[in-house]
């Protein structure tokens, strides 16, 4: 079953169904894990407030999405890569393809934006 609608309860399904495959993913959890630790509960309701407002406006988060990541270490361009393709493929899984490309549209303005940050040019989308 693919939702159709941007609510709460959906946003938390993707952002957790998400995480669980970076915290599997052997690219990418050794990055997550040096910037969150073990405590994921926090980063994840960020994570479903920061979705939540960026999808549907709801003004959830608050913080500055690109000077808390330029603050990381070790980020490479195949993670930029690995990203979008798991975020990807889970939106794909769990939404409607409509819904599914407005996710995947943000996803690489936002990792686009990032790249500039950390490479002077796009690396990945």
């Amino acid at each position: 079953m693919q939702y159709e609608e941007l609510n709460t309860a959906t946003i938390t399904a993707l952002v957790h169904e998400f995480y669980d495959g970076v915290r599997a993913d052997p690219e990418l959890q050794p990055v997550f894990d040096a910037a969150i630790g073990g405590d994921w509960e926090p980063h994840l309701a960020r994570m479903v407030d920061f979705w939540s407002t960026v999808m549907m406006g709801t003004k959830q988060f608050q913080g500055n999405v690109f000077g808390t990541h330029m603050q990381l270490s070790g980020i490479e361009p195949q993670h930029f890569r690995r990203w979008l393709t798991l975020f990807e493929m889970t939106a794909a899984r769990l939404f409607a393809p409509a819904l599914a490309g407005e996710f995947l549209t943000v996803a690489r303005r936002i990792a686009a934006s990032l790249q500039y940050g950390y490479f002077g040019k796009v690396v990945a989308q």
